[in-house]
């Protein structure tokens, strides 16, 4: 399945790529339809590496897999893998400008929804270390 056929919704649309342009990542949810099972997440739109460039070292952004992503849960993964991808349903919730703030807008969605204290969420820990300048609301 190709990701125009499962595409990420953003505001129940797929998303245009001219729209992620000013962004680095994103906040999501993924909901297997079978089951009604969720996970909350984030994703970069592209990441850096460094790679050597006449003998010195340079940092290059590259595009990640976002497309066809569905999330770092093996739980998740193996239920798409098993059920099929055109089961679940990928929606953008945010989009974000800095690092920093996808960190502080994915654990406040986990918190907010309470995915730890449910079986609805395939969420299973929460991970976050951000500070006050990474949120500039």
């Amino acid at each position: 399945m190709s990701d125009y056929e499962n595409p990420w919704l953003y505001y129940g649309i797929p998303i245009q790529e001219e729209i992620i342009e000013d962004y680095v990542g994103f906040i999501y949810m993924i909901t297997n339809l079978t089951n009604q099972r969720m996970y909350i997440g984030k994703k970069l739109f592209k990441f850096s590496r460094t790679k050597q460039v006449k003998g010195k070292r340079k940092k290059v952004k590259i595009a990640s897999d976002w497309k066809t992503y569905y999330g770092s849960n093996k739980e998740l993964q193996e239920d798409v893998e098993k059920t099929g991808a055109d089961k679940f349903q990928r929606v953008i919730l945010r989009l974000c400008k800095t690092k920093g703030e996808c960190n502080y807008w994915e654990a406040k969605q986990q918190f907010e929804h309470k995915v730890l204290e449910s079986d609805l969420y395939y969420n299973s820990w929460i991970s976050v270390k951000i500070h006050k300048a990474h949120v500039k609301i």
